[in-house]
């Protein structure tokens, strides 16, 4: 069983609160099906039976955001990388998944304070002319406080919540298993790999964790903009940073959270969207690093029109491969190209068993519906929501950085347009398109590509007469062997090896009945209250083995 042992674990008790929540807000079938009940029944743990009518009644998205909400800081964390899935999830969902805050309780100073007098080495009162105690914000992974160092600048400290780790790590093993369970139980989700699903978000939320990390992203994008003054990063001092803590210059800015604060200030609106999107833009397409969050309150304006980004815990990479391939996408549906745009959107989707004739059909309609339409005036955000909504219909899914491309594409156009209302993603993405693709078909970039194809079929050609020699010999000696995983079969497998266990217990069981009954009736030998006392003795060991496997069938649902 893919739950077995838990009950022996310290997870026991995690796994009881997220299985209470989940009932609460009207999933016990999920919890029955996931095979959490039987766990904790064994473990003499009761789930609540009882449904708040008033949570049950919320639509099924709202139910799920709060029980991601009250399931804590990782489940939150899951939860907006879910929101960047608009490829898996239909807008409803999106909407829901987008609400979830890194807002959390603060953590007492005293708590803090023993944590950064450990990290720094020092007494925080030392190392900084004035720190406020009170947080700045508070979030599910860290809390900032404001700080002044002795030379006068003003910083904000980011320290990481005590204690997170270990929860943040528990909740990871009970993610991978309910990810394995949900693969081998609901058919339905097998398409979408809950299980590699879970280790890229692992990956991410321990990047997170390190706020080191999240120092180390803001200066690679800080260096591409080295040459400019519209974009600020802001400053690392080193010397306080480690992976618990972070200490960063203070944004003395407006945050674009306030359109009201923005236009009190006097600043000009269209040319703030103009730059914000222009810089995303930059890093995506040019850089291929980029800022994956940049919703409103990570950017703050600066006098002179100036942009600050700030949070730089979440950011997502596109390859030279993934741009090029976006590129041939957008290129291919103003060339009303289908056979192109299958072949890319092919390339995209995760899963073997596409079926490629519903996906030309699919492909050929959403070509039509940009029909004449130039590059330049092209719905980016509304063409590659599209694109997502034929996959989904299609039960497919996009690689994780495709999924975070589009998600910031969204984001990055909505806040285009609450700042201008006749703001054009499509006029601002042109000209790095065009660029783009140019680039890649420059003489000098055809001819790198051909000279690593020439090099990679060269390679290959010159072992291929080595393996097929030693294909051959394999086959003549009969060493070659074929290797079938059957997933399904590893429940079946433990239950009938667990079932075999059980029988030999009771096969010795009974031998050591009928050999202590044999002994009860042989004369001689030392006595026990009146009786053989070998006999007896084994009469005494076949009991408790008998209790013991009555138990252990007890606890296993009757053998199941």
């Amino acid at each position: 069983m893919l739950w077995e042992g838990l009950s022996a674990t310290r997870d026991l008790g995690r796994v009881y609160e997220i299985a209470s929540i989940l009932i609460r807000y009207g999933f016990g079938d999920m919890v029955g099906r996931l095979g959490l009940a039987p766990v904790l029944a064994r473990a003499g743990r009761v789930l609540p039976l009882g449904h708040m009518e008033e949570l049950v009644a919320l639509p099924t998205p709202v139910r799920v955001r709060q029980a991601l909400e009250e399931m804590g800081p990782s489940f939150v964390k899951l939860g907006q990388v879910l929101a960047t899935r608009v490829d898996l999830f239909p807008p409803e969902w999106i909407t829901e998944f987008g609400k979830l805050q890194n807002q959390a309780p603060e953590v007492p100073y005293e708590l803090i304070r023993q944590q950064m007098l450990e990290d720094l080495g020092a007494s925080p009162e030392a190392v900084f002319a004035w720190l406020d105690r009170t947080p700045l914000a508070a979030a599910s992974i860290a809390q900032v406080h404001r700080a002044r160092l002795h030379d006068g600048t003003e910083v904000v400290v980011k320290v990481r919540r005590p204690g997170i780790k270990p929860v943040v790590e528990a909740d990871m093993r009970l993610l991978q298993r309910a990810a394995q369970a949900m693969e081998a139980r609901f058919e339905e989700l097998r398409q979408f790999q809950p299980s590699a699903m879970v280790r890229q978000f692992k990956v991410s939320l321990g990047r997170e964790l390190d706020l080191a990390a999240e120092c180390r992203h803001a200066e690679r994008i800080a260096a591409s903009f080295a040459g400019s003054d519209e974009i600020v990063v802001p400053a690392v001092h080193w010397q306080y940073t480690g992976p618990r803590m972070n200490v960063q210059d203070f944004v003395d800015g407006v945050s674009l959270s306030n359109m009201a604060a923005v236009d009190a200030a006097g600043l000009d609106r269209k040319l703030i969207a103009r730059r914000g999107a222009n810089a995303v833009l930059k890093m995506m397409f040019e850089d291929g690093f980029f800022h994956a969050d940049p919703h409103p309150g990570n950017v703050f304006v600066l006098p002179g029109n100036r942009i600050a980004l700030i949070d730089y815990g979440m950011v997502g990479r596109l390859s030279d491969a993934r741009r090029n391939q976006v590129v041939g996408l957008l290129d291919a549906l103003v060339m009303r190209d289908a056979a192109r745009v299958t072949d890319v959107m092919l390339e995209w989707a995760t899963q073997p068993n596409a079926d490629e004739s519903q996906m030309a059909l699919d492909v050929d309609a959403l070509v039509d519906q940009y029909h004449g339409v130039a590059l330049g005036q092209l719905n980016l955000a509304t063409m590659l929501i599209d694109v997502t909504v034929l996959l989904r219909a299609n039960r497919l899914a996009l690689p994780a950085d495709l999924a975070l491309m589009i998600k910031v594409f969204v984001t990055l156009e909505g806040l285009g347009r609450s700042l201008d209302p006749d703001f054009d993603m499509a006029s601002e993405a042109a000209p790095f398109l065009r660029r783009a693709m140019l680039q890649r078909y420059r003489p000098a970039t055809l001819l790198r590509d051909g000279i690593r194809t020439l090099a990679d079929t060269a390679e290959i050609m010159s072992v291929l007469p080595r393996d097929i020699r030693r294909l051959l010999r394999s086959a003549r000696r009969g060493n070659i062997k074929l290797h079938v995983d059957i997933d399904h079969l590893e429940d079946f497998g433990t239950q009938l090896n667990h079932s075999a266990n059980r029988l030999t217990v009771g096969v010795v069981l009974a031998a050591l009945i009928i050999g202590s009954s044999i002994t009860l009736t042989v004369g001689g030998g030392p006595t026990l209250l009146g009786l053989p006392a070998f006999g007896l003795l084994g009469f005494v060991g076949a009991a408790i083995a008998g209790a013991w496997l009555v138990v252990s069938i007890w606890r296993s649902g009757g053998g199941r």
